[in-house]
């Protein structure tokens, strides 16, 4: 048990240190959440973002993105089997491909988080997460390097809410006149839409700044079962020579 615990604690050393590179932890439709993979779980997501039109604001040509990729969990759930106690963690991958540039060349980012649940260290307490994606391997090109901090608390009926805030890379996240504008709040509101079925869920999300991470998001999702899930969602940039996006999302656990 030393031997595993500590040689997950110098995998996750490795990622914080590292492999600075965009990838997509476990999400709501747009911004990462504080959930984790299960644990001895892989999960294979597959992003497409198509663009509601051919051109942007500026008239330069977009593309639908898609991004494909692993999540690994990395510590169990039980704390007699976890050396960090509630601490659970996950860590991926993804291949990304359409943005229509040189950055098309360097398609490999890579992404962590570290959570605890709710209720993890006593009653009421939120779940909390902390973690960096869009980690790219070309500096200043795909190097976004997207940390954050979220905390969620489920309030009865009513959904999950979450809260948190993200700081990137200054020279590449900007704003509508290429300005530095590198951080900000995210919010999340989510459902299970028990009253027409446990499979439906709706979320409602948003992203601070104007960079292309800034956006406010809606969402639905639908479990087939406990192995496929599949999101649909509308993106609406801050940035306003973006043209919004719709997102389709196919989840698959195994």
């Amino acid at each position: 048990m030393r031997k595993i615990c500590l040689t997950l604690m110098a995998i996750m050393l490795l990622l914080f240190s590292i492999i600075r590179a965009e990838a997509t932890p476990s999400t709501h439709v747009w911004t990462p959440s504080t959930d984790i993979q299960p644990y001895k779980k892989i999960h294979l997501t597959a992003d497409w973002y198509a663009p509601t039109q051919d051109t942007d604001k500026t008239g330069a040509p977009v593309h639908v993105l898609q991004v494909y990729g692993p999540t690994f969990s990395l510590l169990s759930d039980k704390p007699e089997d976890n050396c960090l106690g509630k601490v659970i963690a996950e860590a991926g991958f993804d291949y990304k491909k359409g943005l229509g540039t040189q950055l098309d060349k360097s398609p490999l980012y890579f992404h962590y988080k570290l959570a605890v649940p709710e209720d993890a260290y006593g009653k009421g307490m939120p779940a909390l997460a902390i973690g960096e994606f869009d980690m790219g391997t070309k500096p200043d090109e795909t190097n976004n390097n997207v940390l954050y901090f979220k905390a969620a608390r489920t309030i009865g009926k009513v959904g999950r809410f979450s809260a948190g805030y993200f700081t990137g890379n200054r020279n590449l996240l900007l704003d509508k006149n290429g300005a530095k504008d590198n951080d900000g709040l995210m919010f999340t509101w989510e459902r299970t839409m028990t009253e027409i079925s446990d499979r439906l869920w709706a979320c409602v999300d948003y992203q601070g700044s104007q960079s292309v991470y800034g956006a406010l998001n809606y969402g639905f999702a639908w479990k087939f079962n406990d192995h496929l899930a599949a999101i649909v969602g509308y993106d609406q940039y801050n940035n306003p020579n973006l043209r919004d996006t719709i997102t389709f999302q196919i989840d698959i656990d195994f």
